[in-house]
């Protein structure tokens, strides 16, 4: 595995973009989008894990516009800043240039998938409204249903119009994510969504569940959601040639 990090020109400057290249030929490429917590520790090693499974991996720095910062999670007080600095429009652009990053290697919009923690849950779903990317995965995105801020609205409009195949996976025992926003989600896909679509929820399991840096980790949740990642992008995305 080669890893790296690049700098990609985007409309609000410029952004490190964490990379990493499976050994021999790839089978597809996937975008993993940050937590709140910027591309930490947890993110790169989330970036390592797929490019073992065979995919170019790309994680964009979603904080450029405040200098990238990477934060541990006792830090959530120096978070704020960085958020408020976000705006859907921005996160599009963003995402917009790692796709044409991955284009220029030679990936097509179907080998494609994003996934994404946390803030990040919320990026899959927005981007998946927009782009027909071959797979979404979002774990435990917050804002979707009900929104976090101007910037950041409820994205539960999108749900009709959904162009990518989204994976949602969510913790009933998560404190800012209401067990009653998942299922109006749910409900809003199966009665509107275009594409192959799915909630999963786990009984017990808090927010940041998939993060084993985090208090709230719980390994069988964990595992069993990166098993079911695996199978949704293994599933949707196009076959490289």
């Amino acid at each position: 595995m080669e890893t790296r990090t690049l700098t990609l020109d985007v409309p609000d400057g410029a952004m490190p973009v964490y990379e990493a290249v499976p050994d021999g030929n790839a089978r597809g490429a996937v975008v993993v989008v940050q937590e709140a917590f910027g591309v930490n520790a947890h993110i790169e090693d989330v970036t390592r894990r797929l490019a073992e499974a065979g995919y170019h991996a790309v994680a964009p720095h979603l904080f450029h516009r405040t200098g990238s910062p990477a934060y541990g999670y006792e830090d959530i007080g120096e978070v704020m800043p960085n958020l408020l600095a976000l705006s859907d429009d921005g996160i599009l652009a963003d995402v917009g240039s790692v796709l044409d990053h991955l284009r220029a290697a030679g990936w097509s919009d179907r080998q494609i998938g994003i996934v994404g923690f946390c803030m990040g849950g919320r990026v899959t779903f927005l981007v998946a409204g927009h782009e027909a990317l071959g797979a979404a995965v979002g774990f435990y995105g917050g804002g979707v249903v009900t929104g976090r801020s101007e910037a950041m609205p409820s994205l539960l409009h999108l749900a009709a119009s959904m162009r990518t195949p989204w994976l949602g996976l969510f913790g009933d025992a998560d404190g800012s994510i209401p067990v009653e926003d998942v299922e109006t989600l749910r409900g809003a896909l199966d009665a509107g969504a275009g594409v192959d679509t799915s909630i999963v929820r786990y009984p017990d399991a808090q927010h940041g569940f998939h993060c084993d840096l985090r208090d709230s980790y719980d390994p069988a949740a964990a595992a069993d959601g990166w098993r079911r990642t695996l199978e949704w992008l293994g599933g949707h995305l196009a076959p490289s040639d």
